[in-house]
Protein backbone atom coordinates (compact mmCIF):
# COMPACT_ATOMS: atom_id res chain seq x y z
CA UNK A 1 0.00 0.00 0.00
CA UNK A 2 1.45 3.40 -0.89
CA UNK A 3 2.33 5.55 2.09
CA UNK A 4 2.29 9.32 2.16
CA UNK A 5 5.16 11.20 3.78
CA UNK A 6 2.68 13.63 5.31
CA UNK A 7 0.83 12.80 8.48
CA UNK A 8 -2.65 14.30 8.48
CA UNK A 9 -4.24 14.73 11.94
CA UNK A 10 -7.63 15.01 10.23
CA UNK A 11 -7.40 11.34 9.30
CA UNK A 12 -6.81 10.40 12.93
CA UNK A 13 -9.80 12.45 14.09
CA UNK A 14 -11.98 11.07 11.30
CA UNK A 15 -11.09 7.47 12.12
CA UNK A 16 -11.83 8.16 15.80
CA UNK A 17 -15.36 9.40 15.12
CA UNK A 18 -16.76 8.03 11.85
CA UNK A 19 -17.56 4.44 12.84
CA UNK A 20 -19.81 2.81 15.42
CA UNK A 21 -17.01 0.84 17.17
CA UNK A 22 -14.90 4.00 17.55
CA UNK A 23 -17.81 6.07 18.89
CA UNK A 24 -18.84 3.26 21.26
CA UNK A 25 -15.29 3.11 22.59
CA UNK A 26 -15.20 6.88 23.18
CA UNK A 27 -18.54 6.63 24.96
CA UNK A 28 -17.14 3.92 27.22
CA UNK A 29 -14.10 6.06 28.04
CA UNK A 30 -16.38 9.01 28.82
CA UNK A 31 -18.37 6.77 31.17
CA UNK A 32 -15.12 5.75 32.87
CA UNK A 33 -14.21 9.42 33.38
CA UNK A 34 -17.60 10.04 34.99
CA UNK A 35 -17.01 7.12 37.35
CA UNK A 36 -13.55 8.51 38.13
CA UNK A 37 -15.03 11.83 39.28
CA UNK A 38 -17.98 10.29 41.14
CA UNK A 39 -16.00 7.57 42.93
CA UNK A 40 -12.29 8.46 42.87
CA UNK A 41 -11.49 5.90 45.60
CA UNK A 42 -13.31 3.06 43.87
CA UNK A 43 -11.41 0.33 41.98
CA UNK A 44 -13.42 1.40 38.94
CA UNK A 45 -11.60 4.74 38.99
CA UNK A 46 -8.83 2.98 37.06
CA UNK A 47 -11.22 2.52 34.12
CA UNK A 48 -10.01 5.53 32.07
CA UNK A 49 -6.36 4.47 32.34
CA UNK A 50 -7.16 0.84 31.49
CA UNK A 51 -9.40 1.76 28.58
CA UNK A 52 -6.77 4.05 27.07
CA UNK A 53 -3.88 1.59 27.55
CA UNK A 54 -1.18 0.94 26.56
CA UNK A 55 -0.33 4.58 25.74
CA UNK A 56 -1.89 5.82 28.97
CA UNK A 57 0.76 3.93 30.97
CA UNK A 58 3.68 5.55 29.17
CA UNK A 59 4.03 8.39 31.75
CA UNK A 60 4.85 5.86 34.50
CA UNK A 61 8.45 5.88 33.25
CA UNK A 62 8.58 9.68 33.59
CA UNK A 63 9.53 11.50 36.83
CA UNK A 64 6.22 13.35 36.94
CA UNK A 65 2.54 12.58 36.60
CA UNK A 66 -0.97 13.31 37.82
CA UNK A 67 0.03 12.77 41.44
CA UNK A 68 3.06 15.05 41.39
CA UNK A 69 3.43 16.97 44.61
CA UNK A 70 4.14 20.66 44.76
CA UNK A 71 0.75 22.12 45.43
CA UNK A 72 -1.22 24.80 43.72
CA UNK A 73 -0.25 25.53 40.15
CA UNK A 74 2.03 22.47 39.87
CA UNK A 75 -0.78 20.05 40.72
CA UNK A 76 -3.21 21.84 38.42
CA UNK A 77 -0.70 21.78 35.56
CA UNK A 78 0.05 18.08 35.98
CA UNK A 79 -3.68 17.27 36.22
CA UNK A 80 -4.36 19.20 33.00
CA UNK A 81 -1.46 17.50 31.24
CA UNK A 82 -2.63 14.11 32.45
CA UNK A 83 -6.17 14.78 31.30
CA UNK A 84 -4.95 15.95 27.90
CA UNK A 85 -2.76 12.87 27.57
CA UNK A 86 -5.68 10.56 28.38
CA UNK A 87 -7.79 12.37 25.77
CA UNK A 88 -5.08 11.90 23.16
CA UNK A 89 -4.72 8.22 24.10
CA UNK A 90 -8.49 7.77 23.80
CA UNK A 91 -8.51 9.37 20.33
CA UNK A 92 -5.62 7.18 19.16
CA UNK A 93 -7.30 4.02 20.44
CA UNK A 94 -10.64 5.05 18.95
CA UNK A 95 -8.90 5.68 15.62
CA UNK A 96 -7.38 2.20 15.85
CA UNK A 97 -10.84 0.70 16.30
CA UNK A 98 -12.07 2.81 13.42
CA UNK A 99 -9.22 1.60 11.22
CA UNK A 100 -10.00 -2.00 12.14
CA UNK A 101 -13.68 -1.49 11.36
CA UNK A 102 -12.98 -0.09 7.89
CA UNK A 103 -12.65 -2.50 5.03
CA UNK A 104 -9.01 -2.60 3.85
CA UNK A 105 -8.11 -1.41 0.38
CA UNK A 106 -7.18 -4.43 -1.71
CA UNK A 107 -7.73 -5.99 -5.07
CA UNK A 108 -11.20 -7.49 -5.64
CA UNK A 109 -9.69 -10.93 -6.09
CA UNK A 110 -8.15 -10.90 -2.62
CA UNK A 111 -10.04 -12.64 0.14
CA UNK A 112 -11.21 -10.08 2.71
CA UNK A 113 -10.51 -10.41 6.42
CA UNK A 114 -8.14 -13.39 6.02
CA UNK A 115 -6.08 -14.19 9.08
CA UNK A 116 -2.77 -13.72 7.31
CA UNK A 117 -3.77 -10.27 6.03
CA UNK A 118 -4.96 -9.20 9.46
CA UNK A 119 -1.80 -10.34 11.26
CA UNK A 120 0.43 -8.78 8.60
CA UNK A 121 -0.45 -5.37 10.04
CA UNK A 122 1.58 -6.26 13.15
CA UNK A 123 4.88 -6.46 11.26
CA UNK A 124 4.70 -4.62 7.94
CA UNK A 125 5.02 -1.05 9.25
CA UNK A 126 7.42 0.73 11.58
CA UNK A 127 5.01 1.83 14.36
CA UNK A 128 3.86 -1.77 14.88
CA UNK A 129 7.42 -3.09 14.68
CA UNK A 130 8.63 -0.62 17.30
CA UNK A 131 5.75 -1.60 19.56
CA UNK A 132 6.49 -5.31 19.12
CA UNK A 133 10.13 -4.60 20.03
CA UNK A 134 9.03 -2.80 23.21
CA UNK A 135 6.83 -5.72 24.26
CA UNK A 136 9.62 -8.18 23.47
CA UNK A 137 12.10 -6.17 25.54
CA UNK A 138 9.67 -5.99 28.48
CA UNK A 139 8.98 -9.72 28.27
CA UNK A 140 12.69 -10.48 27.98
CA UNK A 141 13.39 -8.40 31.08
CA UNK A 142 10.71 -10.33 32.94
CA UNK A 143 12.10 -13.72 31.88
CA UNK A 144 15.63 -12.70 32.85
CA UNK A 145 14.42 -11.58 36.28
CA UNK A 146 12.39 -14.75 36.87
CA UNK A 147 14.83 -17.31 35.49
CA UNK A 148 18.24 -15.80 36.21
CA UNK A 149 17.91 -13.11 38.84
CA UNK A 150 17.93 -14.08 42.54
CA UNK A 151 15.26 -11.46 43.26
CA UNK A 152 12.77 -10.92 40.39
CA UNK A 153 10.90 -8.29 42.38
CA UNK A 154 8.13 -6.66 40.34
CA UNK A 155 9.60 -7.41 36.92
CA UNK A 156 6.21 -8.62 35.71
CA UNK A 157 4.84 -5.07 35.77
CA UNK A 158 6.75 -4.09 32.62
CA UNK A 159 5.19 -6.64 30.22
CA UNK A 160 1.81 -5.99 31.82
CA UNK A 161 2.05 -2.26 31.12
CA UNK A 162 3.53 -2.75 27.66
CA UNK A 163 0.76 -5.10 26.49
CA UNK A 164 -2.13 -3.55 28.45
CA UNK A 165 -5.05 -3.74 28.76
CA UNK A 166 -5.44 -7.41 27.78
CA UNK A 167 -2.22 -8.29 29.60
CA UNK A 168 -4.09 -7.82 32.88
CA UNK A 169 -6.20 -10.83 31.89
CA UNK A 170 -2.96 -12.76 31.28
CA UNK A 171 -1.79 -11.90 34.78
CA UNK A 172 -5.12 -13.00 36.25
CA UNK A 173 -5.07 -16.27 34.30
CA UNK A 174 -1.52 -17.07 35.38
CA UNK A 175 -2.20 -16.55 39.09
CA UNK A 176 -3.95 -19.94 39.68
CA UNK A 177 -1.24 -21.72 37.69
CA UNK A 178 1.40 -20.55 40.18
CA UNK A 179 -0.07 -22.95 42.76
CA UNK A 180 0.18 -25.91 40.38
CA UNK A 181 2.70 -28.67 41.01
CA UNK A 182 4.66 -27.41 37.99
CA UNK A 183 6.21 -24.10 39.12
CA UNK A 184 6.98 -22.94 35.59
CA UNK A 185 3.36 -23.21 34.45
CA UNK A 186 2.40 -19.79 35.76
CA UNK A 187 5.29 -18.16 33.90
CA UNK A 188 4.35 -19.98 30.70
CA UNK A 189 0.69 -18.93 30.91
CA UNK A 190 1.67 -15.36 31.68
CA UNK A 191 4.15 -15.12 28.80
CA UNK A 192 1.67 -16.65 26.34
CA UNK A 193 -1.01 -14.21 27.45
CA UNK A 194 1.31 -11.22 27.11
CA UNK A 195 2.34 -12.34 23.62
CA UNK A 196 -1.30 -12.60 22.54
CA UNK A 197 -2.19 -9.26 24.14
CA UNK A 198 0.79 -7.59 22.47
CA UNK A 199 -0.16 -9.11 19.12
CA UNK A 200 -3.68 -7.68 19.37
CA UNK A 201 -2.26 -4.22 20.13
CA UNK A 202 0.30 -4.51 17.33
CA UNK A 203 -2.44 -5.35 14.81
CA UNK A 204 -4.45 -2.33 15.92
CA UNK A 205 -1.38 -0.09 15.71
CA UNK A 206 -0.51 -1.44 12.30
CA UNK A 207 -4.00 -0.96 10.92
CA UNK A 208 -4.05 2.58 12.28
CA UNK A 209 -0.63 3.33 10.76
CA UNK A 210 -1.85 2.09 7.39
CA UNK A 211 -4.96 4.24 7.48
CA UNK A 212 -3.44 7.54 8.60
CA UNK A 213 -0.54 7.12 6.19
CA UNK A 214 -2.44 5.83 3.17
CA UNK A 215 -2.23 8.05 0.14
CA UNK A 216 -5.55 9.35 -1.04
Amino acid sequence: MPISDRFRPRRLLALATDSLPARAYLGLVALGVVVLFLAPDSPYAMAPALLTAPLSFLPVVLPFGAGTAGGGAAEVATAVLHGGWLLLCALVNAAAFGALARRPDRAPSARPHSGRTLLAAAVDNWPARVYVAVVAAALGTFLYAVLLSPDPGFAGIWPILAAAPLSFLAAAASAPAEYHSLPWLGTLVFCAGVVLAGLVNAVLIGRLARRIGAAR
